[in-house]
């Protein structure tokens, strides 16, 4: 029986890589610093008005979750298109800044589990939103459809886009300005940040926002295998939810 007891101990930490290592929790309380990966480019979840100083969402999220643990935050710098490989070569502790729930990213990495129901929608010129309403008015010959690289919009637009044309914009802060110039037509992005922008920019509104084209969740991204990180960041969430906390950060920064 205790054979049969060790050998289904071991099966388990297999399955659930499991290590003598300590959990990136445990280092974090160690060091009293919890390093976050976030591009700093994406309102309302992260933004960076200069290098190092953030705001946004889930900018308050990770210093609720650091001030848990007895610790600052220290931000580490990343764009979308690096930062999956940032991630995985242990550059930070957990990332996030907006981050969508995706199959391509739980290969590599650990979600947390989801503190936001989001949703892709298009941000058009106000005069234009009649004639954007379904994925068939987008998808044609003739509209001029622009995404930024490197993140699930880029990953929308290629999948769902044939007839469009489609252009890749290398700056997320400057691609609303596109739209209001003209020289764009449709930007497909999360519900909350077409909401944001709809209010910081007169001119551009968010088509259907309640009603989104494709499901989606925001989450931190977290260590693969880690249980124990998971397990104390899912259970920080489930009592930030608790608590009315998540929604009251989530009001500060989505109207």
């Amino acid at each position: 029986m205790l054979k049969r007891l060790l050998l289904l101990q071991a099966l388990f930490c297999a399955t659930l890589a499991c290590s003598s290592q300590a959990a990136t929790v445990d280092d974090v309380i160690h060091s009293g610093v919890l390093r976050v990966c976030t591009p700093g480019d994406y309102k309302p979840f992260s933004y960076t008005h200069s290098p190092g100083t953030y705001e946004g969402l889930d900018v308050d999220l990770v210093r609720s979750l650091a001030d848990s643990l007895g610790a600052k935050v220290q931000f580490v710098a990343t764009s979308w298109p690096k930062l999956m490989d940032d991630f995985t070569a242990s550059k930070c502790d957990i990332a996030a800044g907006g981050i969508s729930v995706s199959l391509d990213r739980q290969r590599k990495a650990w979600f947390s589990a989801p503190y936001m129901v989001n949703g892709k929608v298009p941000l058009v010129r106000c005069a234009d939103v009649k004639h954007y309403q379904t994925l068939a008015d987008i998808d044609k010959p003739g509209v001029r459809v622009i995404t930024n690289p490197g993140g699930s919009n880029e990953r929308y637009a290629r999948a769902h886009f044939t007839h469009a044309t489609l252009t890749i914009h290398p700056e997320n802060l400057t691609i609303f300005e596109e739209l209001l110039a003209g020289r764009a037509d449709v930007f497909v992005t999360e519900s909350a940040e077409a909401r944001v922008q709809q209010h910081l920019r007169p001119g551009l509104c968010a088509v259907n926002p309640d009603k989104p084209l494709q499901y989606s969740e925001n989450a931190l991204l977290l260590p693969r295998g880690d249980v124990v990180t998971k397990a104390y960041v899912d259970q920080w969430l489930h009592l930030l939810k608790a608590s009315g906390e998540l929604q009251n950060i989530s009001q500060r920064w989505i109207n």
